[in-house]
This record gives structure tokens, C-alpha cells and sequence, in this order.
């Protein structure tokens, strides 16, 4: 139940395991410094032209081999060491690559964290939009890894925009729940750059993604992503990712409404068990994400171990009121549903889940008993929903890509 993890169908697993990943590209497609990569490219523009598609965009970036390295790509792009960058702090939900001790420290791009209200657990507009319009940064970082709620995106991009600022989304977590309507288009609310990963809400491979409108911005990355921070692009991703955003084409609105209803109901749920849901007054959440404060549980590093003997694996998390240097032993665990959700748990399904969570946490029943229940309603979800009913034995085993013009 980590928020960033997820599930590949058999299908994108088949196409996966294939030939490819055993072979070299540097550069873009057909612009190639290896030969012998003719079908490399056609899997590569195909998928580039799909995910065009399904999120409506005109420059699809998919070299970079995690949502990381998209975002390292992106911040050198539009900066120069000694840049500044405007970003939300840690505790409130900022992935570590936007922060001093991660990317943005490495690039040496400052970083100015924008003030955070503590009550509606997001960005406070206004001190945030004073703060962009003292500093002048190059860009602006939204987005994040632990993220309930949207950002105020259309807000700060005003603000952004109007003193000469980039826009940068950060939808790692989000980026299945765009795909599938239930997430504002950045674009829409003036985002200039989204970076992601693909393996999150976003059931594909393990990778990263850069999408944007801008040509000019667009090139730039591009000669940033080669040969600065990725040569060969680990090219097995490829078809699997072509394959999961047809899949997203197809099912991903229903999808992403079933992880929505079902984040909701899971958070409900864990509430009426007797934990602390953050988020109550504004309906827990609207992400894949359920956040529990489990300070009175023992603390998020116990509640997570005890809760891993169980079977049930989350993750310990910093909540917006902990101190940086909690980050051993913070207040929370962070939980998502995505996956489960994928392998066809519903409403239901996830009450028996906060059940679960009780009887570990608030009950101290022995996780060595709860793993039995545990296992045995895990062993009720083994399919991947969402997905094409196709016969995998049509699948040769050196990737070949005609199958998916009959879908």
C-alpha cells in the first residue's frame, strides 16, 4: 500500500520482458549515435505520440529512467547553477529531489521554500505569491509525494508568470488520475513543464516522462536529458509504457474514479476504527492517498514495522507539523490504494482493510495473527483490472509491435 508503487498488467509485463532490454540507444529517435535501432524508434515515437494523446500535449520527453532524473533534467534546463527555485518544504509534501539535500542542492539551484497552511494542509496563496514576487526565481515547483489535495496551481502560475517565472509540476504521484480526468490538467491551470514517473497512479513500468506545450523549453530538455543525465534509456520500458497508456486511453476514467472513491472510503473507514485521518474537514483526501497521524500508536517508524509483520506494507511519513529531523521517527504513515485498487479491491474491500490496520495498531492484536486474515483476503485479488483480455501466447517473444494496431 506505498503510494508510489503499482502493478503492470500481464499484457505490459509480456512486452516488458522482451529483447530490448538488451539493447543500447543514445539520442533521440532517428537521430541515433548506435545502429540497429529501426524498431527502437518506432516503439519510441509511438509512444511518445500516445502519451501526446492521452494527455493532450504537444512534446512528450521518455528517456528519463525515473521521475528524478525528469526532474533533474527540467531544473537544469531552465536553470543555471546559482538559480533559484521557489518550492514547497518537505513536511508539506515535497519529493526530495525538489529540496538542498537533494537535486536542486546537487544542480546548486537555491531553494526557497513557499510558506505552507497548516489548517487546509496545502499552499498558503498568499504568503506563497509574496514570496515568488520577492524572489523572481526561474521556476516555481508544485506538485509533490505526499499529496492529498491539488495545489493552488492556477494561483501561484499567475503569479509566477507574471514576474517572469517557470512553472514546473511534479505529478509522479498524480499522473494516472490526470490521465483519467479525475486530476486537473496542469496544463489547463498554467503549468509550462509536468515531469512524472510512470509507475505510480500511472500503472506502468518503473521510469520517468517530461511533458510539455513549449517547443523552445522542450529542446532544451532534450539536449539536457542527453547527454547530461541519461544515455541509454533502459529501452524495455518502452513497449510496456505504450502499453499502459492505451490502457489509460481506454480504462484509465474508470480507473482513476475507482481509486478515488476508494481512497475516500478507506480514510472514512480508518477514522470510524479510531485513528487520526488527516485531512477530516476537507474529506480526507481527493488523491490515491490516505494520511494517518500515529503518534499516539506508537509512531510512524513502530506503526510501520508492526504493521509489516502484519503483511501490510506502508510507509513512515513526515506530517506538515513534524520537524525535518523527525524523519526517522515522524508522526505518520502514508498510505495509497492505487494498487490494490488495480487487482480489483473496492469501497468494501478497503473498510475490511482500515479493519486490518485496527486491530495491528489501536487493538496490538499479535501481527503474526492478523498476517493469517491479511493473506486471505489478499488472496481474493490476483487479476489486474483495467486492462485488454487479450491472449498473451499472441505475444511473440522478441517484441514486435503490430498487435497493438488491433486494439
Amino acid at each position: 500500500m506505498i503510494p508510489s508503487e503499482n502493478v503492470m498488467s500481464p499484457l505490459a509485463e509480456a512486452v516488458y520482458m522482451c529483447d530490448m532490454m538488451h539493447r543500447y540507444a543514445e539520442g533521440r529517435p532517428r537521430r541515433r549515435l548506435y545502429q540497429g535501432l529501426k524498431y527502437v524508434d518506432e516503439v519510441e515515437e509511438l509512444v511518445m505520440d500516445l502519451m501526446s494523446r492521452l494527455f493532450r500535449v504537444k512534446h512528450v520527453e521518455p528517456r528519463p529512467i525515473s521521475g528524478t532524473i525528469a526532474n533533474a533534467a527540467t531544473f537544469r534546463a531552465l536553470s543555471q547553477p546559482g538559480g533559484k527555485a521557489v518550492v514547497a518544504p518537505v513536511q508539506a509534501g515535497a519529493h526530495v529531489s525538489h529540496t538542498k539535500f537533494g537535486t536542486l542542492g546537487a544542480l546548486g539551484i537555491e531553494h526557497i521554500e513557499m510558506p505552507f497552511d497548516m489548517e487546509n494542509l496545502n499552499i498558503d496563496v498568499d504568503k506563497a505569491r509574496r514570496v515568488i514576487e520577492e524572489v523572481k526565481p526561474n521556476f516555481v515547483v508544485m506538485g509533490g509525494s505526499m499529496y492529498l489535495f491539488p495545489h493552488p496551481l492556477k494561483e501561484i502560475a499567475e503569479t509566477a508568470h507574471s514576474v517572469g517565472s517557470l512553472v514546473i509540476y511534479d505529478a509522479a504521484h498524480v499522473l494516472g488520475l490526470i490521465a483519467g480526468r479525475r486530476w486537473r490538467d496542469p496544463f489547463e491551470a498554467g503549468a509550462d513543464v509536468v515531469t512524472a514517473s510512470t509507475h505510480k497512479t500511472f500503472p506502468g513500468p518503473q521510469g520517468g516522462v517530461i511533458l510539455t506545450n513549449n517547443e523552445t523549453i522542450y529542446k532544451s530538455i532534450a539536449r539536457t536529458i542527453f547527454p547530461w543525465f541519461v544515455s541509454n534509456h533502459h529501452l524495455h520500458r518502452l513497449p510496456a509504457t505504450a502499453v499502459t497508456a492505451l490502457e489509460m486511453i481506454y480504462f484509465g476514467e474508470s480507473y482513476a474514479d475507482q481509486i478515488v472513491r476508494n481512497a475516500k472510503a478507506f480514510a472514512e473507514a480508518l477514522a470510524s476504527e479510531g485513528f487520526k485521518v488527516l485531512g477530516e474537514h476537507l474529506g480526507y483526501t481527493r488523491s490515491h492517498q490516505v494520511v494517518v497521524d500515529v503518534r499516539n500508536n506508537g509512531g510512524g517508524a513502530k506503526a510501520a514495522q508492526l504493521l509489516e509483520e502484519a503483511n501490510i506494507i506502508v510507509n513512515k511519513n513526515l506530517l506538515p507539523y513534524d520537524p525535518p529531523e523527525a524523519v526517522k521517527d515522524p508522526s505518520g504513515i502514508r498510505t495509497g490504494v492505487q494498487e490494490m485498487t488495480r487487482l480489483g479491491m473496492k469501497e468494501d474491500d478497503f473498510r475490511e482493510v482500515a479493519r486490518l490496520f485496527r486491530m495491528v495498531l489501536i487493538d496490538r492484536r499479535d501481527p503474526g495473527e492478523v498476517r493469517k486474515q491479511v493473506i486471505e483476503l489478499r488472496s481474493r485479488f490476483t487479476r489486474v483490472h483495467f486492462t485488454f483480455d487479450i491472449d498473451l501466447s499472441s505475444v511473440p517473444s522478441s517484441y514486435r509491435i503490430p498487435f497493438l494496431s488491433k486494439i
